[in-house]
């Protein structure tokens, strides 16, 4: 079960809570970074960091079908951005949020940044997701 707070004495977050507490002896999936790949390799959306948000999200989406989870089950994500403009961030967060990642809401964490692991690589999101028993 994923207890999810929204602290009243803090800023009023828009669609994440402030944090996710879930009960021992569930298990959890801690997921390496989903980058903007796809299946052969290649950089999806080069120069475009909604695309590759996009192919990130999809591919997290694997990624967590693969381990028996979904993204109702992710209480933990952090959000890399190549740029540091709050637009660019702000329009990342979007697809996150268009992508029913944060219908719990999840914690999460948005982070401009200044470069990422791959060639012309913008973004890459981390998650820790509750594995539901079968």
């Amino acid at each position: 079960m994923i207890q999810r707070v929204t602290v009243s004495t803090l800023f009023q977050p828009p669609v994440y809570s402030h944090a996710s507490v879930v009960e021992a002896g569930t298990r959890l999936a801690f997921l390496a970074g989903s980058v903007p790949l796809d299946a052969d390799g290649k950089l999806v959306g080069e120069g475009d960091p909604i695309r590759q948000a996009e192919q990130v999200l999809a591919n997290l989406g694997e990624q967590l079908r693969a381990v028996g989870s979904d993204f109702a089950h992710v209480v933990s994500t952090d959000v890399y951005v190549v740029s540091s403009e709050p637009a660019v961030l702000s329009a990342v967060w979007d697809v996150v949020e268009a992508s029913g990642l944060s219908i719990g809401p999840h914690s999460s964490t948005l982070l401009g940044v200044a470069c990422l692991g791959y060639t012309d690589q913008l973004v890459e999101i981390t998650a820790t997701a509750v594995v539901p028993e079968p």
